[in-house]
């Protein structure tokens, strides 16, 4: 893990795509050792959530392994799950580049990523070697092409793929970086796609596994409780809260003229940390308990995700500290929990 200390300042010299992908590129090379450390957990922090059994609260967050490339590295860190994805149907290139921009002296990763992925059928014959003992979770978007009337037809397809390679599957309504994307939270387009992917679960006899939906930090107080009970109603099993935000107003000055000047994007990070906070205690109102909710966006410390877990989180989850911290932030935030 202090190996991560030594490569920073290398990877930081590079632009944030390249680093990921020589990041990557190492974390394969791990990945091929022969006898990866098997993961200690501390005592204590086993929870069942979604009927599933997690032996961490803590989890990886989609958007850093779209590809499900890397699931044993992970799992020696010790993530208690992670969540691969986004995963489109068919592949994709993403938006053009540059597309991805870090600002460490925020602890803040602006992306327009745009969902690029390989492709449903790719991940789905690679998620048949994952490691066992590992929680997994599939995101799932559309591709960008597809227009917005069409879109279940799309979520129905990665899901016919990835859903049985996984433990749970996620659907990616809240990206702002595929054009129309978070139109689908809108109760009357969310309503037929929740229906819509449940019908296929039933088909395909995976009744059991729970289906989760991914939102936005943007939507206003009322939006949030609509959607609540549109989710509620649909018989899903949980919410994620929150994706990234096109909220500038989150960066303080003078680093916002600077982040504006970098275009589109979704903003993650600690900068994100109070906005998501407010979304999620918002929906934890409304849910009043009938489903379980999934803490993610401004993560950074173990302080950090006790408060979304005492706040009613059932687990939480982790991706731009990791970023600027290393894997080191996984021990750190065990160690700190209760």
């Amino acid at each position: 893990m202090d190996l991560y200390g030594t490569l920073r300042p290398l990877l930081f010299r590079l632009d944030p795509e390249s680093a990921h992908n020589l990041a990557f590129w190492l974390g394969a090379r791990a990945c091929a050792w022969p006898r990866l450390p098997e993961p200690v957990h501390p005592a204590g922090l086993k929870r069942r959530v979604l009927g599933l059994d997690f032996p961490t609260p803590l989890g990886l967050a989609a958007g850093l392994d779209k590809g499900a490339t890397l699931l044993p590295l992970w799992k020696a860190l010790g993530f208690g799950h992670v969540e691969i994805g986004t995963v489109t149907p068919r592949p994709q290139p993403g938006n053009p580049k540059p597309r991805l921009f870090r600002f460490p002296q925020a602890g803040l990763i602006l992306n327009r990523m745009g969902f690029n992925s390989e492709g449903a059928e790719v991940v789905a014959a690679r998620l048949r070697n994952r490691p066992t003992g590992l929680i997994v979770g599939g995101n799932l978007g559309k591709n960008k092409e597809t227009p917005e009337d069409r879109a279940l037809e799309d979520y129905r397809a990665a899901y016919r793929l990835i859903a049985p390679q996984v433990d749970y599957v996620a659907l990616n309504v809240s990206s702002p970086n595929t054009p129309g994307l978070r139109n689908l939270q809108a109760p009357e387009a969310l309503r037929p796609l929740l229906a819509g992917v449940l019908d296929l679960r039933k088909d395909l006899g995976l009744e059991r596994q729970p289906l989760l939906l991914k939102l936005a930090p943007d939507l206003a107080p009322e939006d949030l409780d609509a959607i609540v009970e549109v989710a509620v109603a649909s018989g899903i099993s949980g919410l994620i809260a929150t994706n990234t935000t096109l909220d500038r107003g989150v960066v303080a000055e003078p680093l916002r003229a600077l982040v504006e000047s970098k275009g589109a994007g979704g903003l993650s990070g600690a900068p994100l940390k109070a906005k998501a906070r407010e979304v999620r205690k918002r929906i934890l109102g409304a849910l009043r308990g009938r489903l379980p909710l999934v803490a993610c966006g401004g993560l950074g410390s173990a302080e950090d995700v006790q408060g979304a877990l005492d706040d009613g989180a059932a687990l939480a989850q982790v991706y731009s500290a990791l970023i600027f911290q290393g894997p080191s932030l996984i021990q750190r935030i065990h160690s700190g929990l209760r």
